[in-house]
């Protein structure tokens, strides 16, 4: 069986070196991020549990509106996270 050839290994570069400043996030972020969720959950639930008859939930768009109102506070809170250090 014919012999395998052996590489030539390259010279070793130590990745690049990082600020020593840890980076982190603000600390409004996260109580921003939980509370957008939350709210966009308790939307949702109040109007499913309600037929959307709740006071105001009804001149903000029907069924439609609010879905798409808790669905954005949603993703908000989750285009949020990606911040989140």
């Amino acid at each position: 069986m014919p012999k395998s050839r052996v590489r030539k290994t390259e010279v070793y570069t130590p990745p690049p070196k990082r600020s020593a400043r840890k980076q982190v996030s603000p600390p409004w972020l996260a109580p921003t991020m939980v509370t957008l969720m939350v709210l966009g959950v308790i939307w949702l639930v109040i109007g499913y549990i309600t037929n959307y008859a709740f006071p105001g939930m009804s001149a903000m768009g029907g069924q439609g509106g609010n879905l798409l109102e808790g669905f954005a506070l949603l993703v908000i809170g989750l285009g949020i996270s990606t911040q989140w250090r």
